[in-house]
């Protein structure tokens, strides 16, 4: 049997990397990605068999029955037992600005709290049976800006403040049989991560790197190993807790001159 972990917005930025991450320790992955193109380009470029890409939104609910449908096939054709390992609540719009919430339109409101919140209700619904069955973890991808904001992004900051409370009543609820956790990244720089037609080069200013205490931005791959360590065996004794992975960026005090 090998593990399996479903990681949402696992086509692009920090869902890529750790799709990545999780297919080189041999574990199976399935991923569900909103970006019909971003999912099927990633397949393609990836070719393991190891690999399921589902395209589809995570914010809606018969697309996450269908999707969660195709993943309990995927494993019975390859004669592997029922259950999963890891779930990655990781799907959300990346955009965290929404404009002055004077002018926030509630339909927008709402694609923000869906994207994320929402979506992360919707797959742990369906993945808690299968984590059941194995005593499984879930990892709930929350961000800096649920503990801190710039100006004009409430609706993603209450979306990544909503993920890591729903992260301590999952814990509760849901313990001793699945442990669950979130992280919350900092400055993460994805611009390599996306498909073809939105990959852009890395380019970092010193200033950039100096707002960090460890000396440089994020990358995904720090996620994606955080991740790795909370899904392993020698998280055992960790739930319901928030990690800060920002390079120290959130302790800094910064004084404008």
């Amino acid at each position: 049997m090998k593990p399996l972990a479903i990681i949402t917005g696992g086509a692009q930025g920090i869902g890529k990397a750790t799709t990545l991450h999780f297919l080189r320790m041999d574990w199976r992955v399935a991923i569900i990605d909103r970006d019909a193109e971003a999912t099927e380009e990633f397949a393609d470029s990836c070719g393991n068999d190891d690999l399921l890409a589902i395209a589809g939104d995570t914010g809606v609910e018969s697309s996450v029955l269908h999707a969660f449908e195709q993943i309990r096939q995927w494993q019975s054709t390859a004669d592997q037992p029922s259950g999963a390992n890891l779930l990655v609540n990781n799907a959300g719009i990346a955009n965290p600005h929404s404009g002055p919430i004077e002018n926030l339109p509630l339909e927008n409101w709402n694609r923000w709290i869906g994207s994320h919140l929402t979506s992360a209700f919707l797959c742990t619904r369906s993945a808690v049976p299968m984590l059941r069955e194995r005593n499984g973890s879930i990892v709930n991808i929350a961000s800096t800006r649920a503990l801190q904001s710039e100006p004009h992004s409430e609706a993603y900051a209450a979306a990544k403040g909503a993920l890591v409370s729903l992260t301590h009543a999952l814990a509760i609820s849901l313990g001793p049989d699945i442990r669950v956790n979130a992280i919350c990244p900092g400055w993460i720089e994805t611009g390599n991560l996306q498909k073809a037609s939105a990959c852009r080069p890395i380019q970092h200013s010193d200033a950039d790197r100096d707002q960090h205490p460890v000396g440089r931005v994020g990358v995904a791959e720090d996620i994606a190993g955080m991740i790795a360590f909370l899904a392993g065996p020698h998280s055992g004794f960790i739930t319901g807790q928030s990690f800060v992975v920002d390079g120290g960026m959130t302790r800094k005090m910064i004084y404008v001159p």
